[in-house]
């Protein structure tokens, strides 16, 4: 079912702006694109027109309440957090940013909007020759894949497993544990063998014996792990001989705390200059963005029903300048 945009006012490229809102928790069907005052920079701050904003796993437990305590919502809440855009207006003080140029940004819970107000220091600048959908996944994705494979420090000729290495941060935690000169095994489902192929990457499926398939790839064992998935896979890291301190988890903060492995996230390794050195590998294609799907911001709704089924090749992202009756979204 697809989000429907709320009536009122007309939405113009001056005073207003679309943004997705719910206010309540629950399930895909409380979001809505509703329309809101366009923002306005202040001292040290930029206005972005948003060309891209990606959804992501973490925003859906949010929007649940899953992490209720942690991080309430404030009723009615935005959604999104990275961005590629335009910058169209500059606020006082700004000097390294002009009206024109391309940016991605990070902007918890207000990235999925026309206008987003956006501090000048923590904005990077995007390649030219970069496309806005590979670009917007960077400053999240990008970072936390950076993050993992920083916290298990992998060095040439290890070997380092990844789970769930066609998803959004697997994909790219992969390739980055790749330049580093780390033989790389993934898990992923049946449809991706061929594709983790062609990334240099040794696919094994995931599910049950998941560690005999390992230790088959891998007979000379495993000397890092990195879970981007859960599922008990730092638990299969552990019977594989893996120490903690060569283990990161973003998905199962009880793995945490039993076993004492690395947990570096986003949060942990975040600045615009990483971002930017992200995007140049990008842009000389030392590293792929696989774009899974894109959804007008209308659909809102139905890009994030296909985020749940947690069965991605890589990114699903929403394009603001795509209307919903330009046809379905693009594999």
């Amino acid at each position: 079912m697809a989000a429907h945009q709320k009536k009122g006012h007309p939405v113009t490229g001056t005073t207003r702006s679309r943004a997705v809102r719910f206010s309540r928790y629950g399930g895909p069907e409380v979001l809505d694109v509703v329309e809101v005052g366009k923002p306005v920079p202040g001292p040290g701050q930029v206005l972005v027109r948003v060309i891209v904003a990606p959804v992501n796993p973490g925003e859906i437990g949010i929007r649940e309440g899953v992490f209720a305590r942690v991080w309430p919502a404030t009723f009615p809440e935005g959604q999104g957090n990275d961005l590629a855009g335009q910058v169209v207006e500059v606020g006082e003080g700004v000097t390294g940013f002009a009206p024109g140029d391309e940016v991605i940004g990070y902007a918890p819970r207000r990235a999925q909007a026309d206008y987003v107000v956006h501090d000048a220091a923590t904005l990077a600048r995007k390649p030219p020759v970069l496309c806005w959908e590979e670009a917007a996944p960077l400053s999240a994705v990008g970072v936390t894949a950076w993050a993992g494979v920083a916290a298990v420090a992998p060095r040439p000729g290890e070997t380092v497993v990844v789970s769930a290495a066609a998803g959004g941060v697997g994909v790219l935690a992969a390739q980055l544990a790749r330049l580093r000169g780390a033989t790389v095994i993934g898990t992923v489902g049946p449809h991706n063998v061929g594709f983790a192929r062609s990334l240099g990457i040794t696919p094994v499926l995931h599910g049950p014996g998941l560690a005999e398939r390992v230790r088959a790839a891998a007979p000379g064992g495993v000397d890092a792990f990195i879970d981007t998935f859960g599922d008990g896979n730092v638990e299969e890291a552990i019977r594989l001989g893996v120490p903690p301190r060569r283990i990161n988890t973003i998905a199962d903060g009880a793995a945490v705390r039993r076993h004492g492995v690395h947990s570096m996230a986003q949060e942990d390794a975040f600045t615009p200059e990483l971002v930017e050195r992200l995007a140049a590998l990008v842009a000389v294609r030392r590293l792929t963005v696989p774009i899974h799907a894109v959804y007008p911001l209308e659909r809102v709704r139905d890009a994030y029903v296909e985020l749940a089924r947690r069965h991605t090749r890589g990114k699903i992202v929403l394009s603001l300048v795509l209307a919903a009756e330009d046809g379905p979204p693009a594999a």
